[in-house]
């Protein structure tokens, strides 16, 4: 584990605050005239979700979570449970809750991988967050025809992806289409 100085305390770190790994949302180092800078830092609990604001002065230090990052396959979504398995071991099977999901969910492809980001806690390996490409490509299972004349949308349509997932998309997208959405932001990028 690395010690990273109060100016290294920066967006997408991960350090141990209040004994759990937190990820750095939003970091702001502001210098005053009569004060030493210190960091504005907002957190958001890797285990709770909760975000939490703290400052890091000069003297400050903070240290990185250990934590690596491993494929492990989805498998299927039942009931608020999602279950996944090692990909070179498909009996070891585990589930994870959608809490710790999120939004990520609305993008596994059955039988594909995901990167789990997995804290080593004391030798207890515990998986923290689930990350996915931030950009990846999907077939267009259903799509509404483009209705003429219906300006009342903006020209988007809502259309349902090969998971049975729903995402708005521009009019012209059409059933068997392959079209690049951005993970992290949940849009329609293009199609492909």
């Amino acid at each position: 584990m690395s010690q990273l100085q109060y100016n290294e305390i920066r967006e997408k770190k991960i350090i141990i605050y209040a004994d759990e790994p937190c990820e750095v949302v939003d970091s702001h180092v502001a210098r005053t005239q009569q004060r030493k800078p210190q960091n504005q830092v907002k957190l958001r609990s890797l285990i709770s979700g909760k975000t939490i604001s703290a400052t890091f002065h000069v003297s400050d230090s903070a240290l990185e979570a250990d934590i690596e990052k491993k494929d492990i396959k989805f498998l299927y979504h039942n009931k608020g449970e999602y279950w996944f398995c090692n990909p070179d071991d498909p009996k070891n099977r585990f589930k994870l809750d959608s809490s710790l999901i999120g939004d990520a969910g609305k993008f596994f492809k059955e039988n594909g991988n995901v990167t789990a980001l997995v804290w080593d806690d004391d030798d207890e390996e515990k998986i923290i967050k689930i990350t996915l490409p931030i950009k990846m490509e999907f077939k267009v299972k259903e799509a509404p025809p483009a209705v003429r004349g219906d300006t009342s949308k903006s020209g988007n349509k809502i259309i349902t992806l090969e998971n049975g997932s729903t995402l708005s998309t521009p009019m012209f997208i059409e059933e068997g289409d392959i079209i690049r959405v951005n993970t992290e932001t949940g849009d329609y990028v293009e199609r492909v």
